[in-house]
């Protein structure tokens, strides 16, 4: 995951933040809640979706047959991990204020005060780095698909088989996301004493 001249160039990005006031101590912690409940709404959606793009009867009971929604399975686990960490910061009265990608400076923040003060263990990081690559690659891919997917719709070149394969390796990744955020969370909890 991050190597020593990666976690080198964190603390060097970290500590310009600090300088810039793009990271800030706080007195108070006044948003925790906020990110709480969006890391829940985001983790009961992601089961939700992953629910219902898994159970036919329940696609036809709600009038959606052949649901696929495991892109936003990844998505909404991403979010849900990304909200606790922000949590977590908030709760340590670490204030995040940028017009930077918040998903890097959050993700940098986290780093620099819990994995390298050893408070959360590599695992963790890993698992919120592989799951922020995974929905950005994911989203890409499925906007160069839809293109693709328009395109040769009127020939009907799509095969069976390929669907087939590309929905059982999406719904891998998107079972695999779930159950990352799912622990995730589940840490961040202990960790803010929920």
């Amino acid at each position: 995951m991050l190597d020593e001249k990666q976690l080198e160039q964190l603390k060097k990005r970290v500590t310009s933040y600090i300088q810039e006031g793009v990271i800030t101590k706080e007195s108070a912690a006044k948003f925790v809640p906020f990110f709480i409940t969006n890391a829940k709404n985001s983790l009961e959606t992601a089961r939700l979706v992953f629910t219902v793009s898994t159970k036919k009867e329940l696609q036809g009971s709600l009038g959606f047959s052949d649901f696929n929604g495991f892109l936003w399975v990844i998505n909404a686990s991403y979010y849900s991990m990304f909200y606790m960490a922000r949590a977590l910061l908030e709760n340590s009265k670490i204030a995040l204020k940028t017009e930077l990608s918040i998903h890097s400076v959050t993700f940098d923040a986290l780093v620099y005060y819990f994995y390298l003060s050893g408070k959360l263990e590599k695992k963790l990081i890993d698992d919120f780095v592989d799951a922020e690559q995974e929905a950005l690659a994911l989203l890409g891919k499925e906007k160069a698909k839809a293109l693709i997917d328009n395109y040769f719709y009127e020939k009907g070149k799509r095969a069976d088989f390929t669907y087939e394969l590309g929905f059982v390796a999406l719904q891998h990744k998107a079972e695999t996301s779930l159950q990352r955020a799912i622990h995730f969370n589940e840490e961040m909890r202990k960790i803010l004493e929920l």
